[in-house]
């Protein structure tokens, strides 16, 4: 199981940093230039996502470009074609979920019901990475060796 929680930190770890940067950044600009607490939420939402999914998908090109270089193949558009559509079976469930229900609601409630933006922004992020992480893990063990096998 250690083996596993450190292959899951690998993959996701980084992702994860720069989704809380983009998160906090992009609520916080909202808030600041809109005023509305619920564009704030989406903005954090998307923000986070954008850049969450954006390393990942350049992370599993690269390798999957590695991959082939190393077999004597060129990356085409069809091997991108499989990454995304692995990132899909990956987050597919999960995203829907949290990028339309659970994180933008968290987002918004959790700072009026804290008093504090910030906390509550920071607070809405951890625990909707919870209600996401479950499914996408599964998912992610499910696929793996039939969608990322880049041969």
């Amino acid at each position: 199981m250690k083996q596993k929680v450190r292959e899951w930190l690998r993959r996701y770890l980084t992702a994860e940093i720069l989704s809380l940067l983009a998160t906090m950044a992009g609520a916080a600009l909202a808030l600041q230039l809109s005023g509305s607490r619920v564009t704030a939420a989406l903005t954090g939402t998307w923000a986070g996502n954008v850049l969450y999914f954006g390393y990942l998908l350049l992370a599993d090109a690269l390798l999957a470009r590695r991959v082939r270089q190393a077999r004597g193949q060129d990356y085409t558009w069809r091997t991108f074609g499989q990454n995304l559509r692995a990132l899909f079976v990956e987050f597919g469930v999960a995203e829907l979920a949290d990028s339309f229900l659970v994180r933008p609601a968290l987002m918004y409630y959790l700072p009026l019901w804290l008093g504090n933006f910030s906390l509550g922004i920071l607070l809405a992020k951890l625990l909707a990475d919870v209600t996401f992480y479950v499914p996408a893990i599964i998912s992610y063990e499910l696929s793996k060796k039939r969608l990322r096998d880049f041969r």
